[in-house]
């Protein structure tokens, strides 16, 4: 019988999915968004709520104890100078899980899990940030642009090949 059993094994060791955890909480409260499967979502889902209503506490107990689990100091400051005073007045549901539908490869069932509350800063455009590309022409070929150019280089190059064609050949 499966009376009281309620670890989600994932296919993986126990130290492994203590790790794959972590690091996904981790990254949720960094990100407020993680794309993954549904399984790995919902089992993140009850870990990450524990980790806020902790941050919600704001004391010193309180972060050592999440400080065990969230290794990275940025994050860790982040969920309890950020996250617990915007969750404050929250009664537990920070998060929302958005079912995708299936992986191409695998059929597995994808989801997004975020944390609520923060819609506007989520779907807010992002300007991609623009980088300057190194050109592959030679210095003497830069100077030389457009398609007049082109076409005079092109009949340059015919002319100077017919010369040579027929000194070879007379």
């Amino acid at each position: 019988m499966r009376h009281l059993y309620d670890n989600v094994r994932l296919g993986r060791t126990s130290e492994h999915r203590h790790a794959l955890l972590h690091n996904m909480s981790t990254s949720l409260f960094l990100h407020r968004r993680v794309i993954t499967t549904l399984t790995k979502a919902k089992y993140v889902r009850r870990f990450a709520e524990r980790m806020i209503t902790f941050a919600r506490q704001g004391d010193f107990s309180a972060r050592r104890h999440v400080s065990r689990f969230i290794r990275d100091r940025a994050v860790l400051q982040k969920l309890f100078d950020q996250l617990g005073p915007h969750f404050q007045h929250r009664n537990g549901g920070y998060t929302r899980i958005i079912h995708l539908g299936n992986r191409q490869g695998d059929n597995a069932p994808m989801a997004i899990l975020e944390l609520v509350g923060f819609d506007d800063i989520l779907t807010a455009p992002v300007e991609a940030p623009k980088v300057e590309t190194k050109s592959r022409l030679k210095k003497s070929q830069q100077t030389k642009t457009g398609p007049k150019n082109n076409a005079e280089e092109k009949k340059a190059r015919k002319k100077a090949s017919d010369a040579a064609s027929s000194a070879k050949v007379g």
